[in-house]
């Protein structure tokens, strides 16, 4: 992955550059908003890690000018504003995602990880998702799991679809709460719980290896049943 990271404060510029360098990723910094926009447009990135309070030139207008330029490298925009309206804005702004500081880096990670699969993954042209023995097909709306039909209520159809596009890496409940739900704050209900239960209940049962997990203190990981 090859990351453009837009972020004025050093010490933070450091701990985001060290960790993806460490996860064997290359992330080119840039300190103020203009340098970064201008990298933006010069080079090709995976993910643009965007901060809101920049010098030079403020981040939702680094996105703005990116968007209207046609840039479409998907952007994560972190920042310590942690209102809601502010990440309404920031969604609405053109933003693909919205991280509040302070943050753990294994989910900023896992969020840059999703965003830079994400495109190639959505092609329309992919109307199946296929995770080792389990199929769900976006055209017809229906899921197996080797012979067997899994029967999907809606919600539960848009999460199943999301752990897929992004097996084998750790969702959280913050992740499952903004991207299925679609709410951009915690409204501290079991409502994950349910929803997972039930679907672990669907597409594991019966079989001798299950592919949901949950990780404890962590989130959610589904992954291919081994042979």
């Amino acid at each position: 992955m090859k990351i453009l990271l837009i972020e004025d404060e050093p010490t933070v510029a450091d701990f985001i550059v060290n960790g993806f360098v460490s996860a064997n990723h290359k992330c080119e910094h840039h300190a103020d908003g203009q340098s970064g926009l201008d990298a933006a447009l010069n080079s090709q990135f995976d993910v643009i890690i965007l901060d809101r309070m920049l010098p030079e030139l403020e981040g939702m207008e680094v996105l703005s000018k990116l968007r209207s330029m046609q840039v479409h490298t998907p952007v994560l925009i972190l920042s310590a504003k942690n209102q809601v309206e502010d990440r309404v804005t920031g969604l609405r702004g053109g933003a693909d995602d919205y991280l509040t500081k302070p943050f753990a880096f294994d989910e900023l990670l896992a969020r840059t990880e999703i965003l830079a699969t994400r495109n190639s993954q959505e092609s329309p042209a992919n109307t199946e998702i296929k995770v080792g023995e389990l199929t769900l097909n976006l055209i017809e709306r229906t899921a197996t799991r080797g012979q067997k039909s899994i029967d999907l209520q809606s919600k539960e159809f848009k999460l199943l679809e999301y752990l897929m596009l992004n097996h084998s890496k750790i969702i959280t409940r913050t992740m499952l709460l903004e991207k299925v739900w679609e709410y951009n704050f915690d409204p501290q209900t079991n409502v994950i719980d349910v929803h997972i239960s039930r679907l672990r209940n669907k597409i594991d049962k019966g079989f001798e290896t299950p592919m949901i997990t949950t990780i404890r203190g962590a989130g959610y990981c589904l992954k291919p049943a081994e042979a």
